[in-house]
């Protein structure tokens, strides 16, 4: 394969590589990478937010690396092999005279370029993309038992990386609808769901979060054009950059000469429709659509070859793009150079201070996977998220880290309520404000259940509220209290105050291991007009409340 390769495109990618590695290296995490990263401490077939991918990704980079090459390793690897592919799926007779047209394209687009060191779900989605649609087009060529099969593995591959990767088989598909009557199409998603199996397993094992998480829990807002709809456009620039008005006008002016070009074009108009609708209902991310980059990366530099004109200006306009991304690059390291505080400034900074005031006491955050897989990562020590009911569960909620820290002191962290104690800046200006606890005790996974998918308003009725306890210990009554949130249509709490369910058994003093009590309780009334659900947490020994119970819509 590699024989195939011009020796400018291999002197390039080997730049390019190197220019990754020193960035990896040098660039502190962003707090996504962070989180990844405390997924990979714990591999598994599944987490709260994702599929497993990215963990395996950063486990295996740890092998050779330390620090945030450790994390980053095989995003560098990944991103030139996804050059490679891109490369390897171009016919055109001459191509070989275009190598650096080839990288102004490529490597001009912004997020392909990013995703070059970060280490992101959508990395090994973009690679093994690249590797779909090139074992696809032998495919079409020429179907075969062995091409069935690693199109499986890899159709595996894409949706171990991030659950959008299903866009990218449904589009081919549609593309190609014929493929319904091929034997060996079959095979393949056979095999893909086989390979599959085991995430489906974790998603049953764990009462399928991640599937309720993004299609039914997620917080949203009202429509607004500019936040929704504007956006999104913004979005669609912003992977281009300059190059954004020829990009489009070369999707624009693209014929499908051949099965396979039918495949890019439908991928292509496919993503960026489907999130332009459902971009009416909830705020997209850039992200989500740069998955359209490895099949325009083709469309663009076909279209180009056979159009002088437009090859020039496309050239241009591409290398100013890496020169600004290039300075940015620079900016990552080196904040001066960025317009803004970025997610890569000062993280090392506010951890080591935080870490000299605690040394090795675990540092409990409220509401902040975030600051607490960058606390975990920089400083060595222990730290989790501890979750609460005006926020949202992440991979804290549903793994055993704040049953480690049972009984133990420990340091709490929150941003919300400024309290007498430790005071830490962050570089961006917000604070957070600590102190310690000498016995932490947590019990934030009981479940509170209410057996209805949706009830009326009624301020009258008596509703039975079940609470299991999954834990190996009992745990008194008079350790938990019990809190109702109301939220608005977009799954927002608006109003927060306690409630006092009544045992139905009176007698009933400890909630014991693994076994369910029975209460009743009312709706207190609500203070917000027209609420659209409610919640029901639990605080134990005066947290605060916990997200224990599901959303009630009202009817």
């Amino acid at each position: 394969m590699l024989s195939k390769l011009p020796k400018t495109f291999l002197f390039l990618i080997g730049a390019i590589f190197i220019i990754n590695l020193l960035q990896a290296h040098f660039t502190e995490l962003i707090f996504d990478e962070a989180y990844y990263w405390y997924y990979a401490q714990t591999l598994d077939w599944g987490y709260f937010d994702h599929p497993p991918m990215v963990a395996w990704m950063i486990k295996l980079s740890s092998i050779f690396f330390n620090g945030e090459l450790g994390v980053r390793f095989m995003s560098c690897i990944l991103s030139a092999a996804t050059f490679i592919f891109l490369w390897l799926m171009i016919d055109h007779s001459k191509k070989k005279d275009y190598v650096f047209h080839f990288f102004a394209i490529a490597f001009s687009m912004t997020l392909l370029n990013a995703y070059g060191f970060f280490t992101l779900p959508d990395t090994p989605l973009l690679f093994f993309t690249a590797f779909f649609l090139w074992i696809y087009k032998k495919f079409i060529a020429s179907p075969s038992t062995i091409l069935a099969l690693a199109m499986g593995l890899v159709m595996a591959a894409m949706m171990y990386s991030k659950y959008h990767a299903v866009l990218v088989i449904l589009f081919v598909l549609l593309s190609n609808i014929k493929l319904i009557k091929n034997k060996y199409a079959w095979l393949a998603v056979i095999i893909a769901l086989v390979c599959y199996s085991p995430h489906f397993l974790w998603l049953y094992a764990n009462d399928f979060v991640a599937i309720k998480y993004h299609l039914f829990e997620r917080p949203n807002q009202a429509y607004e054009f500019t936040k929704f709809t504007l956006k999104y456009f913004l979005d669609m620039i912003t992977i281009f950059g300059l190059t954004f008005p020829l990009a489009y006008y070369i999707l624009y002016k693209s014929k499908p000469k051949n099965l396979f070009d039918k495949a890019l074009i439908f991928l292509t108009y496919g993503v960026l429709i489907f999130f332009f609708i459902s971009g009416f209902s909830k705020r997209t991310q850039a992200q989500w659509i740069i998955v359209v980059s490895i099949p325009m990366v083709l469309l663009i530099f076909n279209f180009i070859i056979e159009n002088e004109k437009i090859r020039t200006w496309f050239f241009r306009l591409g290398i100013i793009n890496i020169i600004v991304l290039l300075f940015l690059r620079i900016g990552l390291i080196y904040e001066p150079f960025f317009p803004v505080v970025f997610e890569t400034h000062g993280n090392k900074e506010w951890v080591e201070r935080l870490d000299y005031e605690v040394w090795d006491i675990p540092v409990v955050f409220e509401n902040s996977w975030r600051n607490a897989s960058m606390y975990q990562f920089y400083s060595g020590r222990k730290a989790i998220s501890l979750n609460n009911i005006v926020f949202r569960k992440n991979q804290y909620s549903i793994d055993n880290s704040a049953e480690e820290l049972q009984h133990k002191r420990i340091f709490y962290a929150s941003k919300y309520t400024p309290k007498p104690g430790f005071v830490f800046p962050r570089r961006d200006g917000s604070k957070y404000y600590g102190g310690y606890v000498d016995r932490f005790e947590s019990f934030r996974k009981l479940k509170c259940i209410v057996k209805a998918d949706h009830v009326k308003l009624d301020f009258e009725r008596e509703f039975n509220l079940e609470v299991y306890n999954p834990y190996d210990v009992d745990i008194p009554l008079d350790k938990i209290k019990f809190g109702l949130a109301y939220l608005n249509s977009y799954k927002s709490v608006i109003q927060l105050q306690q409630v006092i369910p009544v045992l139905k058994d009176s007698t009933i003093l400890v909630l014991k291991s693994n076994d369910t009590i029975n209460f009743t309780f009312k709706l207190p009334k609500a203070k917000m007009g027209n609420p659209k659900y409610f919640r029901i947490g639990i605080s134990e020994n005066n947290l605060p409340y916990g997200l224990n119970g599901s959303n009630i819509k009202f009817e």
